[in-house]
């Protein structure tokens, strides 16, 4: 199937919210759990000394996980859409006291502006949004030191309609329109095993591990650059 891009930046308020009210708990509870694996022992306690980078946080469903598992952590979840923000921040300060050590940021790809190095960068589904997926991969290293945990979940693009009508039905059957209409674009504009490989390679990140992960998922990890963060 030929990738078709999607628009980039989701801005119509009404649809940031229908994504914002779909329960994805539990990919995201499974995202956080691998990150702890990844982690290991630098991941052990309330996270004193960490520092986090969600890049694409959307309303901030994993950036919140993020800091509640890690409530000494430095977390900032990064955006370029207005809509996705304005409820996360909305949902932070429902509860400010809770929340001391995140921080929520407009910010679209690429940024000279991006603050690292970091302990961890984290990205849940947006890949498959940039037209120009080198993009993403520079914004990696901008927020690299030896030893960054890198922690990307995407969608990978089905091999042709059928498979792509198959997993818009089995999962998400039951969403609303707008979900459906974007989930089904949203796999058509995401990459293959193949093709990011082909990206890490020419972005000098060949060490980063690339799996297919149950039916429509992709997941890279590992240390961005070689080497131990001090």
């Amino acid at each position: 199937m030929e990738r078709i891009c999607e628009p980039e930046l989701m801005e119509d308020p009404l649809q940031a919210e229908a994504y914002a009210a779909a329960d994805f708990s539990s990919g995201d509870r499974a995202v956080l759990g691998r990150i702890e694996t990844l982690l290991g022992d630098r991941g052990q306690g309330d996270g004193e000394g960490l520092s986090f980078v969600d890049l694409g946080c959307g309303p901030g469903n994993i950036t919140f996980l993020l800091a509640g598992r890690w409530p000494l952590a430095s977390v900032l979840g990064l955006d370029g859409s207005g809509a996705m923000l304005a409820i996360a921040e909305r949902r932070r300060r429902a509860e400010p006291a809770g929340w001391r050590h995140l921080r929520f940021r407009q910010q679209q790809l690429p940024s000279p502006q991006l603050e690292g190095p970091c302990s961890a960068v984290v990205s849940n589904s947006l890949l498959h949004h940039l037209h120009d997926p080198a993009v993403f991969w520079r914004s990696v290293r901008q927020l690299s030191a030896p030893g960054t945990c890198l922690y990307v979940r995407d969608l990978r693009r089905p091999a042709n309609n059928a498979e792509l009508e198959a997993l818009v039905h089995r999962h998400a059957a039951s969403a609303p329109e707008v979900l459906r209409r974007d989930y089904a674009h949203s796999l058509q504009a995401a990459f293959s095993r193949s093709e990011v490989l082909a990206q890490l390679e020419a972005a000098g990140l060949e060490g980063l591990q690339v799996q297919e992960l149950d039916d429509r998922y992709l997941e890279i990890h590992g240390p961005s650059l070689p080497g131990r963060l001090a």
